[in-house]
């Protein structure tokens, strides 16, 4: 196992993947893709300072800390929302994509079998996966809602860089397998027992319709998901083609 090295983590989770066709899920991937990369070059993310995972339905990204989390959190604010919604107009409400988006941080190392380890990440991934982001998401009707963890609100939100309000965040507390931890969600926190917006039951399939080769990431020892795809030697950055993972 490599050492734990300190990373940016960002993490993007699509709405509703599992109740998609192939073809629908083959589409989302795509438009996931752009989203994900015009992000990090709004962001002045260079694509050598970020390592990607795929897990079919989400997108992984470790970012090297010279990359600025104040224009990240900006951008996570202003251009990712624009962007989603150039993809969705011209959708039918079927088809429109919405995402789930945590930014955190903390220490990550790659095990001998290329999976990704930390409790850092874990906790990343509870709260992507949290009750409380998932109905933040159901009772909006926005593209996307984005969570921050604790320690990048106390680092950078609560400070209210150029761009960012901390009275738009709101603190919440999301129960995870380890307990109850503390988050910070943009905009109106989801009202407790209020009716979301009809859906159909999520299915997360992640990977299923995309004709990537499947495999399983290990997180701390404990496996999560299903991968589209694995990272391969240490937590170096770059990234390859278009065609293949980063």
């Amino acid at each position: 196992m490599t050492d734990p090295v300190y990373r940016t983590i960002l993490l993007f989770d699509i709405e509703q993947f599992g109740s998609r066709d192939d073809v629908e899920q083959a589409y989302l991937r795509r438009v996931l893709y752009d989203v994900v990369d015009a992000t990090l070059v709004a962001a002045t993310v260079d694509e050598t300072t970020a390592l990607r995972a795929d897990r079919g339905d989400s997108v992984m990204e470790l970012i090297d800390t010279q990359v600025s989390v104040p224009a990240l959190v900006k951008t996570l604010l202003t251009e990712t929302p624009s962007l989603l919604h150039s993809k969705n107009r011209l959708l039918a409400s079927s088809a429109r994509i919405r995402l789930r988006i945590v930014l955190s941080s903390g220490y990550v190392a790659v095990d001998e079998l290329d999976g990704w380890v930390g409790s850092d990440l874990n906790h990343a991934v509870r709260l992507l996966d949290s009750e409380v982001l998932r109905d933040a998401l159901k009772q909006r009707d926005g593209d996307c809602v984005l969570c921050v963890s604790d320690g990048v609100y106390d680092g950078v939100v609560r400070h209210g860089p150029l761009g960012v309000r901390p009275d738009n965040f709101h603190r919440v507390t999301v129960d995870t397998k380890e307990g109850p931890t503390v988050a910070w969600l943009h905009g109106t926190p989801p009202r407790a027992g209020e009716p979301t917006a009809p859906c159909s039951p999520p299915v997360e399939t992640a990977g299923a319709g995309t004709g990537a080769p499947v495999s399983h990431t290990s997180i701390a020892g404990d496996q999560y998901g299903v991968s589209g795809g694995t990272v391969h030697g240490g937590l170096h950055f770059g990234r390859p083609d278009r065609g293949g993972l980063r």
